[in-house]
């Protein structure tokens, strides 16, 4: 007689986002002088989660967070380094790009948010010349297709090896019926200005371009005969270090793992906790201010080290961003809270700031703190910040305020609270659109951001509210209930029409190619992605691999 039987499937284990160059896999870094060399060599059989094989440096999600922790490391463990070198130490193959069988079997929310995180590592490779003055060069000595020529164009120049076999492609749109999910297209055109027939051309052969097309058309800078590659990669190398306009006072500096409790939960780290609700599908991200022994000058900022505030709970904070966008797909909603003293924030940031315009560590400090910034505002969760007795939302610590699709204020006279602005808010941490976030808050308003800087001292929330500083200010009668009232409201709302608006909303002002670049993926990927002549039974992702030909609907729309 047959029974029925519940088998227990054992949930997968969560993406952790910490590595070292003791743990990689998948790239080897290695350094000559101010030369330093990031050698891509995909171990096949050591994929983030089983189910396919990195062949062809192809990559996944791995793959990446090993290429993150390196261009961080080269931040601030190695001062020397002023040119980094991108190449592959597989012979005659440069890169495939992602890896197809890992995407056709990943769930869509996966897809999207594997291709948001390797834009945000790919433009933290291009920030490496415009914040730490280290240039970059891609040094293609093989086929480069898909995510492989995207990661070439994310260094400042890519030179091609010529075999007659190496090619660069972007062949996502003739091959599976998407498109280059890292920019590649908008790279192509803005960054590299290709002529825009010529980008027509080229995005629709799947088996690129070479040779010295690929140089008279702009798609590489130099094409180099295989007899003479290692001569000239090694002199144009020498020649970009030359000329780096690195400032490295007060490095190198080893970031130490985070540690913290991980719990399937809920994460603790020093500074920085998140606590997942998932019945509701709200979590919530609190973050504690500085102490008030926090250093104010740039020798005690250094000799505190990977211990300076600033430094470890924006990096705390980056860690459970990324928990929170791979690990809890379902959350909606994303409370944003904070603790500790107004004024020992305001006194961190200003020395910050002082110490940053002089290069080196600080400046390095902040700028992480502006990436993670970043990374907040690309989160696909509507965010709340909630500001209450004993908040600490002011400076650097407002951004997230900010950054936050609406905010809530507790106007308590018996239990006051106060918020205030640094300079930090004031341009030194932009978004990707150039503007501060308070710019953006006032986009239409410009004179109230005037107004906010000139203030002196902080405000209450009833204060904040009339400022525009917070979206409203309950008293204490209707606090609870607002509060719970909106949570309960968002997350009963599709949550695709959520990151389409949200995405719209979050970022008014001028355009530049990395809002771009998000802007086209969120429209791109979640649309192309669901489509069937992509991901349909008869799609071309779906059957990439296979002798079958896809099927297509052959209606345009």
């Amino acid at each position: 007689m047959e029974t029925n039987q519940s088998h227990h499937v054992a949930a997968p284990e969560p993406i952790r986002f910490e590595t070292d160059p003791s743990r990689y896999r998948h790239w080897k870094l290695s350094f000559d002088g101010p030369i330093a060399t990031l050698a891509m060599d995909t171990q096949d059989d050591a994929p983030l989660r089983p189910g396919y094989i990195l062949k062809l440096n192809s990559y996944d999600l791995g793959v990446d967070i090993e290429l993150a922790d390196a261009i961080q490391r080269l931040r601030f463990e190695h001062p020397e380094v002023r040119c980094l070198v991108v190449t592959s130490g597989k012979d005659r193959i440069f890169c495939a790009g992602a890896n197809i069988p890992m995407l056709g079997s990943s769930s869509h929310a996966f897809k999207v948010n594997f291709c948001k995180y390797t834009n945000e590592t790919r433009l933290y490779l291009e920030d490496l010349v415009a914040s730490s003055g280290i240039p970059t060069l891609c040094a293609v000595n093989g086929i480069c297709a898909g995510g492989g020529y995207e990661l070439a164009l994310a260094c400042e120049r890519i030179l091609l090896v010529d075999d007659g076999n190496a090619a660069v492609s972007l062949p996502e749109t003739p091959l599976l019926g998407v498109l280059p999910g890292t920019g590649g297209l908008t790279r192509v055109i803005d960054k590299r200005k290709i002529r825009r027939d010529r980008a027509d051309v080229f995005s629709t052969l799947a088996e690129g371009i070479r040779g010295r097309r690929a140089e008279e058309w702009g798609l590489v800078d130099r094409v180099i005969p295989r007899s003479g590659w290692a001569e000239a990669l090694a002199a144009e190398a020498a020649r970009m270090a030359a000329t780096a306009t690195r400032r490295a006072e007060g490095l190198p500096l080893l970031l130490p793992p985070l540690g913290g409790s991980v719990e399937s939960e809920r994460i603790a780290h020093r500074h920085v906790t998140l606590e997942i609700d998932a019945a509701r599908r709200v979590a919530t991200i609190g973050m504690q201010g500085p102490s008030a022994e926090e250093p104010t000058d740039a020798a005690a900022m250094r000799e505190r080290g990977a211990d300076l505030w600033a430094l470890r709970a924006f990096r705390e904070l980056d860690d459970v961003l990324l928990h929170l966008r791979f690990n809890h797909e379902t959350i909606g909603v994303l409370l944003l809270e904070t603790a500790g003293e107004v004024e020992a924030v305001l006194r961190a940031d200003r020395a910050l700031l002082a110490a940053a315009a002089h290069g080196g560590f600080a400046a390095e400090v902040l700028g992480l703190m502006r990436r993670v910034l970043k990374r907040l505002d690309q989160t696909a969760r509507s965010c709340f910040a909630i500001v209450k007795p004993g908040s600490c939302f002011a400076g650097s610590l407002f951004e997230l305020a900010l950054a936050a699709d609406r905010s809530y204020a507790l106007a308590d006279p018996d239990q006051p609270l106060a918020i205030a602005l640094s300079p930090l808010n004031d341009g030194a941490l932009p978004m990707a659109t150039g503007l501060s976030r308070l710019d953006a808050r006032f986009y239409g308003e410009p004179s109230r951001a005037a107004s906010a800087r000139a203030h002196r001292g902080t405000w209450d929330a009833e204060q904040a509210y009339q400022a525009g500083l917070v979206t409203f200010a309950p008293d204490d009668i209707d606090w609870d209930d607002e509060v719970r009232i909106a949570i309960e409201e968002r997350v009963s709302i599709s949550p695709d029409a959520l990151t389409g608006m949200e995405a719209n909303l979050r970022w008014p002002g001028p355009e530049t190619m990395e809002t771009r670049i998000f802007g086209r993926l969120s429209a791109w990927q979640n649309w192309i992605f669901t489509r069937p002549n992509s991901t349909g039974e008869r799609g071309a992702l779906t059957l990439y691999g296979r002798p079958e030909r896809p099927e297509f609907d052959w209606r345009r729309t």
